[in-house]
C-alpha cells in the first residue's frame, strides 16, 4: 500500500502511479474500468491525471485484491458496504447532533 501522507505532488500520471503500487498500467486502466468512483482527472490530450484522494482509492482497490484476495465483484460488494455504513454513520452523527442542539435548547430556555 501506498502512504499518501508522503506524497508532494498535486497530481501523478498513470505511470507514476503504477510505479507505486508496483503494477502495470494497464491494471490501472483496468481497475479505473471496473470501479466507478474511481475517476481521475484526464488533460487536454486525455492522459490521466491521479490526485491523493485517486491514489488513496487504489490504496483500497490494491488492499482488497492484491492483499487479501478478494475477487473484483468482492472488492466491489466489500467497498459498497463499506461507503453503506460511513454513510449511516454521517447520519447517525447528523441526527445525534441536532438532538444534541435541541437539548442545549432546551436548557437555555429553563435557566
Amino acid at each position: 500500500m501506498v502512504d499518501v501522507s508522503i506524497l508532494t505532488k498535486l497530481y501523478y500520471s498513470i505511470g507514476e502511479v503504477a510505479e507505486l503500487f508496483d503494477v502495470s498500467p494497464s491494471l490501472i486502466r483496468y481497475w479505473e474500468s471496473e470501479f466507478t468512483y474511481l475517476k481521475p482527472q484526464k488533460n487536454s490530450k486525455g492522459d490521466r491525471r491521479f490526485t491523493k484522494q485517486n491514489i488513496d482509492q487504489l490504496n483500497t482497490i490494491y488492499h482488497l485484491v492484491k492483499e487479501k484476495g478478494y475477487t473484483l465483484d468482492g472488492a466491489k460488494r466489500e467497498i459498497k458496504e463499506k461507503r453503506k455504513a460511513i454513510k449511516r454513520q454521517q447520519e447517525l452523527i447528523a441526527r445525534l447532533n441536532k438532538l444534541k442542539k435541541n437539548l442545549n435548547d432546551l436548557k437555555s430556555s429553563l435557566d
